[in-house]
């Protein structure tokens, strides 16, 4: 099956969101720290509403929250990447699947630091 560009605008971003979908679909129902990841996205939400937090912290919240699972979502997609063109054991591509793993804990420490700031003045 060859593939076929769409030129028509319309059509054509409707297909890219179909596939937007789908490739969040196929994140949250295979990969194992999407699914945690997207577990604690709605322990947040719930958090939000329970804590009344402002509009700023709604805002900070979300960010925080897409930057997570945006960059674990490239992560993702490194690793099916790198396995794919190497499925042995490769120290390089352990190299690769490691930095885009460290670029997924400096989000989570991002998104962290945003939930203890919105949060623990709650308790306090």
């Amino acid at each position: 099956m060859e593939f076929q560009k769409d030129n028509s605008f319309f059509s054509g971003r409707f297909k890219s969101i179909g596939f937007a979908f789908k490739g969040v679909f196929k994140l949250i129902t295979t990969e194992h720290s999407v699914m945690v990841q997207t577990f604690l996205a709605f322990i947040m939400v719930i958090a939000g509403f329970l804590f009344e937090i402002s509009r700023v912290e709604w805002m900070m919240q979300i960010l925080a929250t897409g930057l997570v699972l945006g960059i674990e979502s490239l992560n993702t997609a490194i690793e099916k990447i790198a396995d794919f063109v190497h499925p042995e054991f490769h120290n390089r591509i352990g190299f690769i699947k490691d930095i885009a793993a460290g670029a997924v804990m400096f989000a989570a420490f991002a998104a962290i630091a945003v939930g203890l700031l919105i949060y623990v003045p709650k308790f306090l």
